[in-house]
């Protein structure tokens, strides 16, 4: 656990994914794969709302990671995850809603998020603060779901 983790902050839990993000292995993994859990009920929304509620759960968590970096006294802690939460809800936007589909957004976003490719790489080096924090995710998320989109028409 961090050493400025504050556990009565309701802000860091939440930065942290209620907790995946203090996985000592893979935290950004661990707090993908809790947004899995909480994807299954934004699925059922309408797509205006699941996207109005998506670009929401982004604004917010420009401050909520810039807060706790700051708490922290770390720029991109690990352990901050909110901004995975976000990547993998862009990612299904639109999926089909079989198991398959999710695992395969799920390993996609992974992947980009993990290598970094053009242009993500290029925001996480260079965009500071919260939207630094939340922006290399969120181009991932949005390039996952591209990829995602063009497996499904393939594929299916």
């Amino acid at each position: 656990m961090p050493t400025n983790f504050d556990t009565r902050s309701w802000r860091h839990w939440l930065a942290f994914g209620l907790g995946s993000g203090l996985s000592p292995k893979a935290p950004g993994t661990m707090g993908s794969a809790l947004a899995l859990l909480f994807y299954i009920p934004l699925s059922h929304l309408p797509p205006l709302v699941y996207a109005g509620v998506v670009i929401a759960a982004f604004a917010f968590g420009i401050w909520l990671c810039e807060e706790t970096a700051k708490d922290l006294g770390v720029h991109d802690h690990g352990g901050i995850v909110w901004d995975e939460f976000v990547g993998m809800w862009l990612t299904l936007f639109l999926a089909p809603p079989q198991w398959f589909w999710l695992l395969i957004g799920f390993v996609l976003f992974r992947l980009l998020d993990i290598l970094k490719p053009w242009p993500i790489k290029w925001a996480d080096k260079r965009v500071e603060g919260g939207l630094g924090i939340m922006l290399d995710d969120v181009l991932a998320g949005i390039m996952a779901a591209l990829c995602l989109q063009a497996l499904t028409i393939l594929l299916v």
